[in-house]
């Protein structure tokens, strides 16, 4: 049986802390699939779509990763994907509380088992939210944001 997870994220946007945690994942993971949170509440700096096609392009040479958006609960996400895994990365203390608290609702309501990575330390103070701010500033970003690997040719 192929193991499959899920790497749920709202990704507004997608950090070098959030491509770390999916590099890492692979090697558990026969395939990872990222959602793309779509939550109408949340004010957003990209849409929907352009956080989605972002991250494919960064993916688009590694076929173990496909990139969706939802908007239902991740463990209905998981189903359609027959993923009995959803993957998440820690930063501290209270991400740690908040999602131990969520992988037991999700495991009680489906089964779904959460495997949490500890982000690494030099990207612990690294978020999607301290990013858009910093854009909201105009400052440059470009050291939180992954990249696609450039082939050598």
């Amino acid at each position: 049986m192929e193991r499959i997870a899920i790497f749920p994220g709202s990704f507004d946007p997608f950090t070098i802390g959030h491509a770390s945690i999916v590099e890492r994942g692979l090697p558990l993971f026969d395939k990872i699939v990222i959602g793309v949170g779509i939550n109408e509440s949340k004010r957003s700096l990209y849409s929907v779509a352009e956080r989605v096609e972002a991250i494919r392009r960064l993916y688009v040479d590694e076929p173990r990763i496909r990139v969706v958006s939802y908007n239902d609960l991740t463990i209905d996400l998981a189903r359609r994907e027959n993923a009995r895994f959803i993957l998440r990365g820690l930063r501290s203390v209270k991400d740690f509380e908040y999602e131990r608290d969520i992988a037991n609702m999700n495991e009680r309501l489906s089964g779904i088992e959460t495997v949490l990575l500890f982000t690494e330390p030099h990207y612990s103070s690294i978020s999607s939210s301290v990013v858009r701010e910093l854009i909201a500033f105009g400052k440059d970003v470009e050291e939180f944001l992954p990249h696609p690997k450039k082939v050598e040719e």
